[in-house]
Order: structure tokens, then C-alpha cells, then sequence
């Protein structure tokens, strides 16, 4: 269990931690100097199962830093942020309280409630703390009536924070007043979250930690500390930064999970990680620490938000803000996505602009102050780090935010599946959600195809629907061009679903095709009972030119050349090649220019011996060389690959499309 400490300066946080475990968390010459916190300071308790005494603390002189303290068997080990209580340091309080499991807001005996001790709470509420407690220190300066009417103040202080249930202490540090007491309580909570953390699924949930400080020992190398927000990792795994541009990779030499040395470290710990391939240069305080296969970078996002019923007045569209997510801040603004205002105490969808990219998944807590970083306005979840940049308020969008709010990721999944009509990218969900990608929940009642990295889902309602759409496209098509075999299926796309991706489409048609209900010759879609028959002339014709195109080889024969060549007239010829090549029986790769199957099968074939060595990629020399061609004729031809589904572009080369099973005849043979 992680516990942090809040509230104002100088009302006894760091002197509370020492006196629970022995260790002085301000660890800065500055620190020491002027007795306040700056920096985030750690320590570590070791609670046995069995209530405690008032001995139950680490003896003083106990380290918080890579030591290897041994946990009792039967007992937790605490792990404790003392965040600085200085107005102008809120910033840093964030970026330890994110990822905490129990809260300790204090408030000194002789203060009483102060601003730092408002804006603390309205922190931890905003950050969805439901568990926690208060402390009431420094006791032994007041008298009995005053700790009363302190008492009667902090209930009110707690309502509606999510803390109203939390126990009240009164503790004195120097005489050990109620220390025992408050170490029960820890013990008690400690245990209770084990508990609730043990019998809680982990759903798949790839390793992250939220990285507060980073720093280079002499003879071990790199090492970044932090809270982990979810899964686990262990000795010798590989690991990137998030954000990051560079995608550099990292490989854990050795771990520290709650200040002992451990083979695995998992969420809810304080983790020390050693790490090889990554400089203290290169890593930033706010960075994540996560498995490849989650990690994000976005500049966009939406949550659910709600503002801090403090507020004097409602939050707008446009106003600017600092975000803090993890133990990142960045500056931003907001974007409403229901009504024109929030009130104080409301709570609405909201899209967050962001001016750098940060990381950051479905469920992470998100806190909003002011431009001027003076007083902290809001908070909330995030939903979707993936948020549009176009139709963010439209029915269907906000349908979709709505089942993003589901509490389990496979209700989650299939919910906004229902509310997908153009289906849903599962890899994106998963990296989204945090995921590892076999850890996906099942999905009933889909259509589902996967290529490559990505995988796509479409609901059976949408895709009846889409189907019936593109039957009656056809048959429409079919009594306008009669003399047509049908659209290539590329145009047929544009017709009937041009937002629909891609393996989603021809997943339906090779689903249609299966039940009968369509017919694929080729790069053409027809009706199974639709056919094109020859003329006379036609058929004479294709008689003619087979011999021509098959002694054309690889470079192809174009339509003028057959004409002459075959002693027939152009229009007729061209006519006659369009209709051979709806029937599947010629392909014409540009304008004017065909290729006879045989042909056309051993360049595909060659494409795929191609791809074959080269991870599946083809790129336009390897091809070139490989079939004696020119370059632009290689090109052309991969051109018309990735037209007919049998490569797709991706940047500057041409990937192999492994469940197509286009001109494979050949490659069978």
C-alpha cells in the first residue's frame, strides 16, 4: 500500500513520517536548511500482521533509498510520499499523490484548517481517494475544547469530499501520542487493500510506472524511481519511455519494489529501477516507464470531469489550464463536449488539448489548475487518450464516450462495440486501455479480422446492415450497366462504406462470398446470377490476343499494339479487353496496358518470395531486380497490387496482405 501525506506547510508531514518509520524524508542540503519539504520525500513501514504497539516503526537511521529491507512474512511493507506543503510547490504535491492508495491529510492542533489544507483535499478528491484518514497533530498545544471545535470543523471541511467517512487522530510526534493507534489503523487498511488488490482480476494489465525521479549510482548505472500504476515487470524484461519519440528501449538489470530488492515488481509498489540503454539525460520526470506493446503519446484526449465545488464561477470552453497527469503537468485547455458551461459541483465530457504530448490511458486521473497554477479547479478520468480531432460532439461520439465509462474493460469492449456502426480497432482499444493484446476480452456476435499489429471488430447488426447496403448497391448497379460484370471492389467501397477500414471490408465481402450471396472475379464484385457474356466478335477477338499476351511476358501488351498487331479496330479492342478483364481473364495494370493470369500469377508470386525474406515487405528494387523490369514498370505493377488487395502501402513500401489469397495458383503450384 502507498500512503502520502497532505496538507499545509509546517503542519507536521515530514515530522509524522519520521516518527511512524525513523526515516527524515528531507533528503536536500536546501531542505535541512530552511525545514520545509521541497522535493518528494519516501520512506518505508513494516507492519507484522498482528496489531502493534508503538515500536512498530523501521529503527531510525533506516534507509529509503535501494536498500534491501526484508519484509516480515506474515506482515505489509507501507511505502510513504511525503509531498512539500508550500502553496507554490502544489505542482510537486501532484506528482506523488498520483497513484496513492490511502491518504493522511493532517492539520496542525494550533493552525487548524489553512489554505494549503483545502486546496490538499480538493486534490485528493479530485483524484478519486475514497480512502484515508485525518490526523490532528501537534495535540499536545491544544486543550481539550480546542481539539473539539477542530474536530467539528474538519467534518465539514470533509463533506462531500469522498473522505467523510475518513477516522480522525490526535497525535503528538515528540511525546508518541497516538501513534500506536494510527499504526493499527494502517495495519488494519494495509491489509484490507492487500485483500482487495489480491482478489481483484488483473485483466491483462501491461507494466507502467509514473517516473518521479531520476538519477545515475556509481557502479550501477541509471536508475528511475516511481509509483507503479498497473501490471508488473521483472529482471530482464525490455521497456520503453513513453513519451517518446525516439522509441528507445531499455532492458531492467535489477529491481526495488518497496525498498528491498525483488525479482518481480508489481502495481501499487514503489519501484526502483535499474536500467540498461537509457542515460539520466534522456528521462524526464512525467515520462512513463512501460511494456512497448501500451505505450502512447497524445496531445488530445477526452475525460469526464467535474469541478471543484469551491469554484466561484463555471468552467468554459477554451479556458487555459495546467494538466497534471501522473507525475507530468503540462499546459492546455478545454474543450466542452456537452453544454457551453460547467457549474461548480457538475460533471461533463470534456476534451483536453494539450500543447506537449504526454501519456496516458483509459482510467488515469487527471487535475486541472488554473493558468496561473494558483489553485487547483477541477479533475476527473480520462476516457479515450485517442481523441478525435473532428466529430467530437456528434451523437455517435459521445455514444461511444458513453460506453467508455463502463466499469470493466470487456463490457467496456463489446458496449462500444454495439455503438461502433464502422467498427472498432481492438489494437488501439487495447493500447488504450493499457492492455496486453492476448489479454483482450472475448467478444461475442463480431466479425472479426486481424493483419499484422492491427485487429478490427465489427458488431453482427452492423455488419447485416452494411451488407444489406452493399447488395443493394449492386443489384443497383447491375440494372443501370447491364453489360458490366460490376464495380471493382475498391469502387464498390467508395459506393456503399468509404469510412469502413479496409480489412473490415473485404472481411464482409469474403463473408458474402462464403454464404453465396456475392460473387468476386478478380478485382469485380457481381451478383452471383450476374454475369457478362461475349459478342461473337469479342470472343474472336480474345481468341486473337491470348497468343500476344502471353509471348508479352512481364513487360505487358498494350491495348493499340494488340489492335494492330491482331488487324482489329481500336474501340473494338479496348472494349473487348474491358470485358475480359471484368471476367478476371486479363488484368489491366494502367490505362490501356494488360497482363494475361499466368503472368500476372508469377509477379505475384514473385512478390510473395519477396516478402517472404523481407519480413513482408516488397520494396520496388527488390522487385525491379527480381523480374528484370524498369523501375516504373515495377511500380506499376506493385501499384496495381495494392489496388486489387493483394499488398498495401504503408509509407514507402508495399507489405503483403498474408490472408489474400489473390493469384495464388501459382504460387501453389
Amino acid at each position: 500500500m502507498i500512503v502520502g501525506t497532505a496538507g499545509h506547510i509546517d503542519h507536521g508531514k515530514t515530522t509524522l513520517v519520521r516518527a511512524l518509520t525513523g526515516v527524515d524524508t528531507d533528503r536536500l542540503p536546501e531542505e535541512k536548511k530552511r525545514g520545509i519539504s521541497i522535493e518528494l520525500g519516501y520512506a518505508f513501514l513494516d507492519i507484522p500482521a498482528a496489531p502493534l504497539g508503538a515500536c512498530g516503526a523501521v529503527p531510525p537511521g533506516g534507509s529509503a533509498g535501494l536498500g534491501a529491507a526484508r519484509r516480515p512474512a506474515d506482515g505489509q511493507r507501507i511505502g510513504f510520499i511525503d509531498v512539500p506543503g508550500h502553496e507554490r510547490l502544489v505542482h510537486t504535491m501532484l506528482a506523488g499523490a498520483t497513484g496513492i492508495d490511502h491518504a493522511l491529510l493532517l492539520v496542525a492542533a494550533d493552525d487548524g484548517v489553512m489554505p494549503q489544507t483545502r486546496e490538499h483535499l480538493a486534490v485528493l478528491s479530485l483524484l478519486g481517494l475514497r480512502r484515508g484518514a485525518v490526523v490532528i497533530t501537534k495535540c499536545d498545544r491544544a486543550d481539550a475544547e480546542r481539539l473539539a471545535a477542530l474536530r467539528g470543523e474538519i467534518a465539514a471541511l470533509l463533506a462531500g469530499s469522498g473522505l467523510d467517512e475518513a477516522p480522525v487522530f490526535e497525535v503528538s510526534a515528540p511525546t508518541g501520542q497516538g501513534l500506536a493507534a494510527l499504526r493499527e489503523h494502517l495495519r488494519a487498511a494495509a491489509q484490507a487493500h492487500a485483500a482487495a488488490r489480491d482478489g481483484a482480476a488483473q485483466g491483462g494489465q501491461a507494466f507502467r510506472l509514473a517516473i518521479d525521479r531520476a538519477f545515475s549510482l556509481d557502479g550501477v548505472g541509471t536508475v528511475v524511481t516511481g509509483t507503479v500504476h498497473a501490471g508488473h515487470t521483472r529482471l530482464g524484461e525490455e521497456l520503453v519511455l513513453a513519451p517518446d519519440s525516439r522509441g528507445r528501449r531499455a532492458r531492467v538489470r535489477s529491481l526495488h519494489a518497496q525498498n528491498q530488492a525483488v525479482d518481480v515488481a508489481w502495481a501499487g509498489q514503489r519501484c526502483a529501477a535499474n536500467l540498461v540503454g537509457l542515460a539520466k539525460d534522456e528521462i524526464e520526470r512525467g515520462q512513463w516507464l512501460c511494456e512497448p506493446a501500451v505505450a502512447l503519446a497524445t496531445e488530445r484526449l477526452d475525460a469526464r470531469l467535474r469541478l471543484w465545488p469551491g469554484e466561484a464561477k463555471a468552467l468554459r470552453s477554451g479556458t487555459p489550464v495546467h494538466v497534471h497527469l501522473g507525475a507530468r503537468a503540462v499546459l492546455g485547455s478545454v474543450a466542452l463536449l456537452e453544454g457551453d458551461q460547467l457549474q461548480p459541483g457538475a460533471e461533463a465530457l470534456v476534451q483536453l488539448l494539450l500543447r506537449e504530448p504526454v501519456g496516458a490511458w483509459r482510467g488515469d486521473r487527471v487535475v486541472l489548475r488554473d493558468a496561473s497554477a494558483s489553485r487547483t479547479l477541477a479533475g476527473g478520468v480520462v476516457l479515450d487518450p485517442f481523441a478525435p480531432t473532428r466529430y467530437r460532439r456528434t451523437p455517435e461520439r459521445l455514444a461511444e464516450l458513453s460506453a467508455l465509462q463502463a466499469a470493466e474493460p470487456a463490457q467496456r469492449l463489446q458496449t462500444l462495440l454495439q455503438a461502433a456502426p464502422l467498427g472498432l480497432d481492438l489494437a488501439r482499444f487495447a493500447r488504450a486501455e493499457g492492455l496486453r493484446r492476448e489479454a483482450l476480452p472475448e467478444i461475442a456476435a463480431a466479425l472479426r479480422v486481424a493483419e499484422g499489429e492491427a485487429a478490427w471488430a465489427l458488431s453482427e447488426a452492423a455488419a447485416a446492415q452494411l451488407a444489406d447496403k452493399l447488395l443493394a448497391a449492386l443489384s443497383d448497379f447491375h440494372t443501370r450497366q447491364p453489360d458490366e460484370l460490376g464495380p471493382e471492389a475498391a469502387r464498390l467501397r467508395r459506393l456503399t462504406a468509404p469510412r469502413l477500414p479496409e480489412p473490415l471490408w473485404r472481411a464482409l465481402l469474403a463473408r458474402l462470398r462464403e454464404q453465396g450471396r456475392l460473387a468476386l472475379r478478380g478485382a469485380f464484385v457481381h451478383l452471383p446470377e450476374h454475369g457478362v457474356r461475349l459478342s461473337a466478335a469479342e470472343q474472336r477477338i480474345a481468341q486473337k490476343v491470348a497468343p500476344q499476351l502471353a509471348q508479352a511476358g512481364f513487360e505487358g501488351a498494350w491495348a493499340r499494339d494488340l489492335a494492330r498487331d491482331s488487324a482489329e479496330p481500336e474501340p473494338l479492342m479496348r472494349t473487348t479487353l474491358a470485358r475480359l478483364a471484368q471476367q478476371g481473364e486479363v488484368h489491366q495494370v494502367v490505362k490501356d496496358l494488360y497482363y494475361d493470369l499466368g503472368h500476372m500469377r508469377r509477379l505475384a508470386s514473385t512478390a510473395r518470395e519477396i516478402a517472404a525474406r523481407s519480413e513482408g515487405q516488397v520494396l520496388a528494387a527488390a522487385f525491379r531486380d527480381a523480374t528484370g523490369l524498369g523501375r516504373k514498370r515495377a511500380i506499376q505493377i506493385l501499384e496495381y497490387f495494392d489496388r486489387v488487395g493483394l499488398l498495401r502501402r504503408v509509407g514507402d513500401v508495399h507489405k503483403l496482405r498474408s490472408e489474400s489469397n489473390l493469384f495464388a495458383a501459382e504460387s501453389r503450384a
